[in-house]
C-alpha cells in the first residue's frame, strides 16, 4: 500500500534550519509529483512546495520562497525539504503528499516548532 513517512521535524530556534524527509513506498515514486504541505493550529493546510517526477519543475509558496529548497532522490524514493531562516510563523505540522489519479495520499506529518 502507499506509504509516506515524514521525519526531521523538531524544536528549533528562530533563524535556525531543518531538513525534512519523506520516505515513500507502494507506488512508482519516480513517476509522480510530490508536495510538502503544512498546517498550523487554527489555520488551513497550505502547500509550501512541490517537485515534479524528474525534479525539473519546482514551485514554492511565497511564504517559504527563498528560504526553502525541495529536492528528491528517486533511487531512495525520498523527498526532502530544507528550510532555513525559520521563524515562529513556520511552526506547523508538515505533511508529505502525492496525488495518485484522483486520490490524495498523506503521511502522518512531522511537527516543526520554531521558538526561543
Amino acid at each position: 500500500q502507499v506509504q509516506l513517512v515524514e521525519s526531521g521535524g523538531g524544536l528549533v530556534q528562530p533563524g535556525g534550519s531543518l531538513r525534512l524527509s519523506c520516505a515513500a513506498s507502494g507506488f512508482p515514486f519516480s513517476s509522480y509529483t510530490v508536495s510538502w504541505y503544512r498546517q498550523a493550529p487554527g489555520k488551513q493546510r497550505e502547500r509550501v512546495a512541490e517537485i515534479t517526477s524528474n525534479g525539473r519543475t519546482i514551485n514554492y509558496a511565497d511564504s517559504v520562497k527563498g528560504r526553502s529548497t525541495i529536492s528528491r532522490d528517486n533511487r531512495k524514493k525520498t523527498v526532502y525539504l530544507q528550510m532555513n531562516s525559520l521563524t515562529p510563523e513556520d511552526t506547523a505540522v508538515y505533511y508529505c503528499n502525492v496525488l495518485l489519479g484522483s486520490v490524495n495520499f498523506w503521511g502522518q506529518g512531522t511537527q516543526v516548532t520554531v521558538s526561543s
